[in-house]
This record gives C-alpha cells, sequence and structure tokens, in this order.
C-alpha cells in the first residue's frame, strides 16, 4: 500500500490487526491507565475479546486508534452498577456498550477519535443499536461530553482510577458541539441527491388545498418549466413514482393497435419488460447483455409490420450505459412507428429533446433534485380518457383535469417549482465534468470500468476482482465518509459498485474519496480479509 496522509477507519478481522490491538490496549489499560497488571508480553487480550467489534483506526497499516463495541449481555458495566436500564431515564430497545478506547498519545488532537465516533454512530444505527453506554475515566468527563455522551449512575472503580457511567444516542451525538464539525456524509447515490435549502424550506409550507387558485397556478408554472426543460408539449404529473408513470405508459399502449418491441440491456430494461406483461400487452425483445448497446440494423431487423411503438430506457442506471435516442428516434420516423422512453434517470441530468416523441417518463428527485414522490408522463399529442383504463392510471383523464384528478401534494409541487427554478444548463455541465474527472482517474487507477463508451454522465458502473467484496468495500466507504450505490441486488450479484455524479461535488472531496477508495482496495486485495460485519 502506498503511503498517504490518510486515515483509514475499519472494523478488525485480521491477525495483524488483533495483535496490534492488544498491543494498544496494553499500552493504554495497563501502563498509562493502571487498571490491569504489567506484563512482559506487554499484550493485553479484553476478557469480551470473542464477543468485540473492534473499530481501528490505522495510518500506512499501523493502528494508532481503537475502541470496541459489544452487544452481548451481561455488559461490564452490568456488572458494576447493576443493570443498566434501571438506572437510565428512558426506555431503551437495544443497547450495546462502547469499551476500549485507546489512541496513540502523539495523536490526541481529535481528529481520529472524532472519525472512531463517526464510523461507531453510522455502525450502530446500521446495527439498530439505539444506545451505546460506556465507563468513561473521569479524567476525559469533558471530551465524553462534548461528544454527546450524557452522564448516569454512580462512580464506579477504585481511588485513582474512577469511571462515570455515561450514555450515548443519536440525538445526543447529533446534538453534541463536536460533531457539527464533523465531516458529513457525503452520498454518490442515484437517487436520493442533495436538497438545497431553498427547495426544503418550499417543501415545509404550509399544505394549501390542490382546488385552490395558487395551487392550480403554481401547479401550471410547473408543468410549463418541465416541458420548456425537455422541449415537449404535454405532461401530466402523477403523485406516486416512476413505476407508477411507467404503468400509465404500459396502460396507453394497451389501448394501441398492433404489437411493439421493447429493448432491454439493463435492469430497468428488464422492469419495463415485466410491466408490459403485466398489462398483457404483445410485443417483442431484444435482450442484449448488460454491457452491450443496441445497433440500428439489429433494431430494424425486429420491426415488421405489426410493430407500431418502440419503449426503451433512455439512461440505464443498472450499467450506466446511454442508450441513443438520435437513432431511436431517426428509426421511429422511418418506420412510423411510436417511440417511448424511460427518461427517469436522465431528466436533470441530460439534455434531453422529446419533440419527437410519443410518450416519456420522468420523476421529480434525480438530477432534477427535487423530492421524491412526483413523476411525470410527457406527451406531445392530445390524449382522450378511456373507460377501459383505471382512472389513476388513465393519461387522457389527467389531461381532461388538467393534471389534477385527484388530490396532489401541495408542498412536493411547491418543493419541484424551486427545484425547475434552480436548474440551469451549468448543473448538467457539472455532471458531464464529474464524470470525466472520475472515469479518467479510476481508469489511471487500473479499475474496470462497465461500457467506457455509449456512457451516461449519471453514473460509473466499476467491475470489482473477485477478492473484493462489494459490501465489504463500499460499507468500508460509508463508515469513512462516503456513500456509493452498491446494496441493489442487481449490483451485488455481479460485484459490481456504482458512483452516481449527479450532486455538486468540491474536486477535493472527489480526489479523497478515490484516494480512500484505492486505499480501501490495496488493503483488501493484501490482506483478502473475511469479514466480521455479521
Amino acid at each position: 500500500m502506498t503511503n498517504n496522509n490518510l486515515y483509514f477507519y475499519k472494523i478488525a478481522n485480521s491477525e495483524k490487526e488483533f495483535e496490534q490491538i492488544h498491543k494498544l490496549n496494553y499500552k493504554t489499560f495497563s501502563e498509562e491507565i493502571p487498571q490491569h497488571q504489567k506484563n512482559s508480553e506487554q499484550k493485553l487480550i479484553d476478557q469480551f475479546h470473542d464477543q468485540n467489534k473492534y473499530i481501528i483506526c490505522l495510518k500506512d497499516e499501523k493502528l494508532v486508534g481503537m475502541v470496541a463495541i459489544r452487544g452481548n449481555r451481561p455488559f461490564s458495566l452490568d456488572k458494576k452498577i447493576g443493570s443498566i436500564e434501571k438506572s437510565l431515564p428512558f426506555f431503551v430497545k437495544n443497547p450495546c456498550e462502547f469499551r476500549l478506547l485507546a489512541i496513540n498519545k502523539e495523536l490526541r488532537n481529535g481528529r481520529v477519535l472524532f472519525g472512531l465516533f463517526q464510523f461507531m454512530n453510522k455502525y450502530c444505527l446500521k446495527m439498530g443499536y439505539d444506545i451505546a453506554v460506556i465507563s468513561g475515566t473521569v479524567r476525559q468527563l469533558k471530551l465524553y461530553k462534548q461528544l454527546g455522551f450524557k452522564p448516569f449512575a454512580q462512580l464506579t472503580g477504585t481511588d485513582g482510577v474512577m469511571f462515570q457511567p455515561m450514555y450515548l444516542t443519536k440525538q445526543t451525538f447529533e446534538e453534541s458541539i463536536e460533531e457539527r464539525i464533523i465531516q458529513k456524509t457525503l452520498q454518490f447515490l442515484p437517487g436520493p441527491t442533495e436538497i438545497s435549502k431553498n427547495v426544503m424550506t418550499a417543501f415545509c409550507n404550509k399544505p394549501i388545498s390542490h382546488r385552490s387558485i395558487d395551487f392550480k397556478e403554481e401547479f401550471e408554472k410547473t408543468k410549463s418549466l418541465l416541458c420548456k426543460l425537455v422541449n415537449c408539449k404535454n405532461v401530466q404529473i402523477l403523485l406516486g413514482t416512476g413505476s407508477l408513470a411507467n404503468d400509465v405508459v404500459a396502460a396507453q399502449l394497451s389501448l394501441e393497435k398492433g404489437e411493439g418491441l421493447i429493448l432491454s440491456n439493463g435492469e430497468f430494461g428488464n422492469r419495463i419488460i415485466e410491466q408490459a406483461n403485466r398489462f398483457g400487452l404483445k410485443f417483442e425483445i431484444i435482450q442484449k447483455e448488460w454491457r452491450e448497446s443496441f445497433s440500428k440494423k439489429e433494431i430494424i431487423s425486429k420491426i415488421n409490420k405489426k410493430i407500431k411503438w418502440l419503449w426503451v430506457v433512455h439512461s440505464e442506471t443498472s450499467t450506466g450505459i446511454l442508450n441513443d435516442i438520435e437513432m431511436l428516434k431517426h428509426i421511429a420516423k422511418e418506420k412510423n412507428i411510436k417511440l417511448c422512453l424511460d427518461c427517469i434517470s436522465s431528466i436533470g441530468a441530460i439534455k434531453l429533446d422529446l419533440s419527437d416523441i410519443f410518450l416519456a417518463t420522468g420523476v421529480s428527485g434525480k438530477g432534477l433534485h427535487g423530492l421524491t414522490g412526483l413523476s411525470f408522463v410527457f406527451h406531445n399529442h392530445n390524449v382522450k380518457p378511456s373507460t377501459k383504463l383505471p382512472k389513476y392510471i388513465d393519461l387522457g383523464y389527467y389531461q381532461l383535469k388538467d393534471s389534477i384528478p385527484f388530490s396532489h401534494s401541495s408542498n412536493l409541487v411547491e418543493a419541484l417549482l424551486v427545484a425547475l427554478e434552480n436548474f440551469s444548463e451549468e448543473s448538467i455541465k457539472k455532471v458531464k465534468t464529474t464524470h470525466k474527472f472520475l472515469k479518467n482517474e479510476l481508469i489511471k487507477s487500473g479499475y474496470k470500468i462497465i461500457n467506457k463508451e455509449n456512457a451516461s454522465p449519471t453514473i460509473i458502473t466499476i467491475e470489482l476482482p473477485p477478492k473484493i467484496s462489494s459490501i465489504i468495500l463500499c460499507d468500508l466507504l460509508f463508515y469513512n465518509g462516503y456513500q456509493l450505490h452498491y446494496e441493489s441486488n442487481y449490483l451485488t450479484k455481479r460485484n459490481w459498485i456504482q458512483i452516481a455524479c449527479l450532486n455538486d461535488y468540491d474536486k477535493t472531496d472527489l480526489k479523497r474519496m478515490i484516494q480512500l477508495l484505492k486505499l480501501i482496495t490495496a488493503y483488501e486485495l493484501n490482506n483478502n480479509a473475511k469479514t466480521r460485519f455479521n
């Protein structure tokens, strides 16, 4: 592993790490704090070693700090004061204890400590712990209080080595003074994306009736901005997710004469196939490998006189591939068929011209940076209501009622309106710039990128070597302050991870994320360690 100034936090899972833990444990609790007897080996193996999860801080593979988490009862504190529940001022469901907090003397300037506690906070929340207790040395009470610990019960210990029972919850940690200066987790997810303060302010306004004049004015303005954004004549705004919008498309296609053709080269292409099947649509399929693009020749070869519509995902998030809209438009025009597009992952992040499409879908989150909960169906033709369809998915009924046939959320609409007003062409440029920088850096670092060509600028997909678990790698990145996309089943079974480029990132943060990714990758390859996260 190359030398660097990065501190790397993880859960200990190798003999090399445990050896360093026993030595730091001895140095701290036998030599510095005379809690245990000294010995010639200068190692101290904790009595609960086999039950502990050790969160450790490494620098150049050297252990510089640690703390242990234990969920087994009785806690060491139970043995000192009796059941902790009897002394706590409130009910707890799933407690744990923190023990053996130790940091090298020369690094007790706060950075290592705060990193350990940031990791612990995320880890405990992920594991479902609702409170942590400690025996805090009275020498460091001020520091513990700054981290959000609250004292309870009586002091324990002996003269010269006294301890104060203390507890920490998510709330007390977040309210603590020091937590405010700890680095927030940077998200590289395809959704939800970063929400601006003025969008959140709009969302928190007092709700108004969807029948009011004020709401209708805001609603029409929102629709107008959406249509202008993608150069389309009409849009209907639905209260629901992108899956609802695609169901509306499938419902409309069920009214069309003839059959269709669906293209799929990823998870979301497969999902529209499923939705089409649920509506009993008749269609042909071109199903490619997840790394492959479609050619004009193979699409045209599938279009016969029966084919009247074509349905495709534009930006296939599962792989990061961008299907060619202009080619699809030419085919649709040449063959006189109706083109339908899933633009859920591209609207707001990629420049779109939907002037020649039949139907297209989008959502309020993702690239638009609104709140999740609204979806859209764009269309350039007038749509009539159909009694053959349930009202809630009848696009014609929405158009008849000016897109407000049912109750709507003024809060979500106001938030979307502000998000659209925030939008500029610069937003799209930033997505491209981030994608280009990250892709080049990752390729230089030796990572295997899926879809270097025909790539969507919204996301980068990395195929990890078999020796490295995508879950272990990305869990570690998350605990160290960077949240990548990796938990979806279609990613875990391929050992793929993804970095979305939709937020506005500082280049320094991007460089540090890549540095940390490289460090963890190298560490896992060198140690080939098996996880002890469960």
